[in-house]
């Protein structure tokens, strides 16, 4: 199949007012094999980011196209949105506070190319985040070893390039919870990692949250394993089997001690038991809840203004 260029850059842009325009020059000035279209997706910023990436789409000298959500959906949807806009040969995805080096695009791009991946990710020698953030970063990467069927010790970075075989099928998923990551490892296992600078963020603060990250990890967790209800399984079935061994514990003091003792004991077992359950329960409900929403028709993304890249060649 033919691609109208050889590479998309796809951007999600949030409080990206100030950095945006120079990550544009810096990818327009790019000369990648097949040419390159870069893809700006407004995830309902409230700064003036709208304005700016009116301005670059009306002026960059590269195709771009700009899409605005009609409220904030999160990076991952913003991500599935752009990627559904993109038509390169290749897609590139990453932030937009320059904290992904644009000089590292043509590296990824074509280790993916002439390599023959299907993906590549980024992995940073030293991440220029905070302390608090690394650490989140290193929670999802052990949490993914172990709920997605993904190479081990594979880092999942933003800053990855894609095939447009992968992008196809990434973008199928129409769910209200896309974790891109999660769909990529259902699509291929062809998938590749180089290591690339990472600098300190250009302007502001990360718009990363504790409260998004834990979001984040719900949806890797209850969107793409079912070993969270698993574990619920097991810790009932451990709890029936504590419950048995202290009824044989109870028993056996009767008969050889008479009255059994210990009204904190029968409280403690009480308490433990019913968080255990209350747990159970809540697994469930996340479940139930999420295909409750889906099967509502929750949107994944809602774009309320677009404006398509112009198909001519660069502007000189």
């Amino acid at each position: 199949m033919q691609h109208p260029v050889g590479l998309s850059i796809v951007v999600p842009v949030y409080r990206g007012a100030a950095t945006v325009g120079r990550l544009v020059e810096a990818l327009s000035a790019l000369q990648p094999a097949g040419g390159i279209e870069i893809v700006l997706v407004n995830d309902g910023s409230p700064d003036d980011s709208g304005d700016v990436c009116r301005a670059l789409a009306a002026s960059a000298s590269v195709p771009l196209t700009y899409l605005e959500h009609a409220r904030n959906f999160g990076e991952h949807n913003a991500v599935m949105t752009g990627l559904r806009h993109a038509r390169g040969a290749y897609v590139i995805t990453m932030d937009d506070d320059l904290q992904n080096p644009p000089e590292e695009v043509l590296r990824i791009y074509d280790h993916a190319r002439l390599g023959g991946w299907d993906v590549v990710y980024t992995r940073y020698a030293k991440k220029e985040h905070e302390g608090w953030r690394n650490l989140g970063s290193r929670f999802a990467n052990k949490v993914a070893d172990w709920l997605l069927d993904k190479p081990r010790g594979l880092y999942l970075s933003s800053f990855r390039c894609m095939s447009a075989m992968v992008v196809a099928e990434v973008t199928k998923y129409r769910g209200p919870y896309p974790y891109v990551d999660g769909l990529i490892m259902q699509v291929t296992q062809r998938i590749a990692s180089i290591e690339v600078a990472h600098y300190p963020r250009a302007e502001g603060r990360s718009n990363y949250t504790l409260k998004r990250l834990a979001l984040l990890w719900l949806n890797l967790a209850t969107n793409f394993s079912v070993v969270p209800l698993r574990i619920a399984v097991f810790a009932g079935a451990a709890m029936g089997v504590l419950g048995l061994l202290a009824a044989l514990g109870v028993t056996l003091e009767a008969i050889f001690w008479g009255t059994p003792s210990g009204w904190a004991s029968t409280l403690v077992v009480y308490l433990l038991l019913a968080g255990v359950q209350f747990m159970i329960l809540g697994v469930m409900g996340e479940y139930v809840g999420r295909a409750f929403l889906s099967a509502n028709g929750k949107p994944q993304g809602v774009v309320r203004e677009m404006i398509a890249a112009r198909d001519s060649e660069r502007v000189s």
